[in-house]
């Protein structure tokens, strides 16, 4: 399928003139900064208590938990936008081709993710002295495999709203949340109930925040759990972006402006 980057591009201009308006900032900066203030002092009150490195690996997981949210916010609320803008038929009856509307979506988050996940680690190192970066080279397949869990998650939540519109808008901020207790990202897999474990196992979000936990206190890279997030995540992003395909088909067949 061929694209055209300068309406990729025109598309992510149009999303990046949204981030000066206050709620994007609060979304970008705010959120992420009361997170860590209140996560970092439970943990190091904990810490105090004699469990070493638990300030360090909630943290971590706390700040690396953001670039799945981001990347699923991006696909799920930007759809949302166009929903509440009763921009959609204009959207669609221009050239832009589903596909070139998806990547700049991608290309926003990417750019997003990238300015949370600096100023991310730039307050834990300012309230707690901690550096999230001593993961070292391994921050980046991690950070990939994080990556495509959040559009997974995104095109999940993206796919029901595009179809049934503004009454299942919850969508766009709940369904990460609702994988968050199984995704083992402030706990170990153990902790979790035998039940719970098999919901788990099941996720590639496991995987990579259980490989960050073994870098931290072993300094090894567990290519097996890194190996089986990236397969699971590729199959959850194809099947869930051709879910979402299918359903806008379905919608446009019935037609977009009811979702307005």
């Amino acid at each position: 399928m061929i694209v055209a980057w300068h309406r990729i591009w025109a598309v992510f201009l149009r999303y990046f003139y949204f981030f000066a308006k206050l709620d994007h900032l609060a979304d970008l900066f705010f959120w992420p900064t009361l997170d860590i203030f209140l996560w970092g002092m439970a943990s190091i009150w904990i810490q105090r208590q004699g469990t070493p490195m638990v300030a360090i690996a909630i943290l971590t997981g706390l700040v690396f938990w953001q670039i799945i949210w981001r990347s699923n916010y991006e696909v799920s609320v930007n759809l949302l936008q166009e929903f509440w803008n009763r921009n959609m038929v204009n959207l669609f009856s221009t050239p832009l081709k589903l596909s070139e509307w998806i990547a700049s979506l991608m290309l926003v988050g990417l750019f997003k993710i990238t300015i949370t996940l600096t100023f991310g680690a730039l307050i834990v190192w300012l309230l707690y002295a901690l550096n999230i970066f001593a993961i070292g080279w391994a921050i980046l397949p991690f950070c990939g495999s994080l990556l495509l869990s959040g559009w997974f998650l995104g095109f999940l939540s993206a796919a029901i709203m595009v179809y049934f519109g503004q009454r299942v808008q919850m969508l766009a901020w709940m369904t990460a949340y609702v994988f968050a207790p199984f995704s083992a990202v402030f706990y170990p897999l153990s902790a979790l109930p035998e039940w719970g474990q098999y919901i788990a196992k099941a996720l590639p979000m496991t995987y990579v925040f259980e490989g960050m936990r073994k870098v931290l206190h072993t300094g090894i890279f567990s290519g097996k759990d890194f190996g089986l997030s990236i397969l699971l995540n590729i199959i959850y992003l194809i099947a869930t972006m051709a879910f979402f395909f299918t359903m806008f088909e379905k919608s446009r067949s019935k037609g977009l402006s009811r979702l307005e």
